[in-house]
């Protein structure tokens, strides 16, 4: 099958290659010329694990094509995906001005039937202004579908190839089978294609993103009470997790979530029940919390130190929001990066994917190194804010040589209590009991 792509960010970049590796013809469509033409040349713009080779494998059989000419791109296909960006607007809500300008710049274009796919995330109604936009410039007979996906970055391949459930959000039997002949290769296995009206879809996208944010942010509320209470939130996480009505996932105490997802989709549920007149408390509260939650080392930091952080070095592990990414939107390390430079202290970075990306985003702000040795050496305290697996069994006795202090705070609880207490560490975790080494 013929299929277009527009927008070749993340998740476009991820649907186009999957889709070309089960045998379809696709062409990906984006206005960034130096980014087009990157791809043409063979450059993956993104960090995904593996998803380099099959972008190669189908670039070299033909069958994975880029070009900034949005008629050349949808020309001859059947099925034409939206994955442009939707960046909250100043009031949370979703900002739909790209979705909406290719929907309107479309119509003119297509020749015949035509399914057009709302992939990115977007809010209750979007179908219907997508479906207005295109058929104020068409005769033509075509269907607006919505399609949300639910790719987790650093596993997308597997989530792509082997989805959970496949969530279609359309009434027209006609979409429906040409929906359902695309994503019969990737539910072999039986995992559901759970066909639905367009509102419940997209609604569908929220309520999922909504309630892993809320059941991070409620793990991490168990853990502020452990410190309180004297409980140690691993063992809570393993009596709770094991109950099969809850499931083990999600509930990793740490210093909240981020990414590209979960804040800007928590966001705009909260715009959209207030657009209703629905005050959706739950979601207000996560927010909150998470904001607190990313920077609760800074006052331990800060303790620690005797309130003074002017001219310390604190050495900072990991920079992306999360391990297997090198994506640091609404990463908790860009905040404790923030808090710590404006108290005075100099930070010295490293992580193994994002550490570009932060360059483009804060400049010289900190100092990037070339591992996580560098960062520590001569560093007054180690933060850990991302879980990359390479930190998770480090040369402690080269940390400690390294620091002027053997403190650790550790944002993501890498590390066994009763291991850090014989090495002789300072360490601080969440929900955690403190060990004063």
């Amino acid at each position: 099958m013929k299929i277009a792509v527009v927008g070749t960010g993340y998740v476009g970049l991820v649907t186009g290659t999957c889709f070309a590796e089960t045998g379809n013809n696709v062409t990906c469509i984006d206005i960034d010329e130096d980014k087009v033409k990157s791809l043409q040349n063979g450059k993956v713009t993104i960090y995904e694990p593996g998803l380099e080779v099959i972008f190669e494998r189908n670039i070299d059989q033909d069958r994975l094509h880029f070009t900034t000419d949005l008629a050349e791109g949808i020309k001859g296909a059947k099925i034409i995906f939206l994955a442009l960006p939707t960046p909250p607007g100043e009031d949370g809500s979703a900002d739909l001005k790209y979705i909406l300008k290719v929907a309107e710049d479309l119509g003119p274009l297509l020749e015949d039937y035509t399914v057009i796919v709302d992939k990115s995330t977007v809010p209750v109604g979007t179908a219907e202004k997508v479906r207005d936009k295109i058929g104020a410039g068409t005769n033509i007979e075509f269907d607006v579908v919505s399609n949300p996906e639910f790719l987790r970055e650093g596993v997308a391949l597997e989530d792509f190839m082997k989805p959970d459930r496949v969530v279609i959000g359309t009434e027209s039997e006609k979409a429906k089978q040409m929906m359902n002949t695309l994503y019969a290769p990737l539910v072999r296995q039986g995992n559901p294609i759970i066909f639905m009206d367009e509102k419940s879809a997209e609604l569908t996208k929220y309520a999922a993103n909504s309630f892993l944010a809320t059941k991070i942010t409620f793990m991490n509320e168990i853990a502020n009470m452990c410190e309180l209470l004297g409980a140690d939130v691993d063992a809570v996480r393993k009596g709770v997790g094991t109950d099969s009505r809850i499931g083990k996932r999600f509930l990793f105490a740490g210093i909240g979530y981020g990414g590209s997802c979960f804040p800007k989709d928590v966001q705009a549920l909260a715009k959209s029940a207030n657009e209703v007149d629905y005050n959706f408390r739950i979601l207000k509260s996560v927010m909150d919390v998470n904001e607190d939650q990313k920077i609760k080392m800074i006052p331990r930091i800060k303790a620690y130190f005797n309130g003074d952080l002017k001219d310390k070095t604190i050495a900072l592990w990991g920079l992306a929001f999360k391990p297997y990414t090198d994506d640091i939107r609404e990463a908790p390390a860009l905040y404790n990066i923030d808090k710590l430079t404006k108290a005075g202290a100099k930070v010295k970075c490293y992580d193994p994917e994002a550490m570009e990306n932060v360059k483009k985003s804060i400049g010289d702000k900190v100092t990037f190194c070339h591992d996580a040795y560098e960062a520590t050496d001569g560093a007054d305290a180690l933060l850990i804010a991302t879980e990359w697996p390479v930190f998770r069994t480090p040369d402690f006795d080269r940390i400690k040589v390294g620091l002027t202090n053997p403190v650790i705070f550790d944002g993501r609880n890498l590390y066994s209590l009763d291991d850090i207490d014989r090495l002789g560490f300072t360490y601080f975790s969440i929900g955690r009991a403190t060990i004063n080494g």
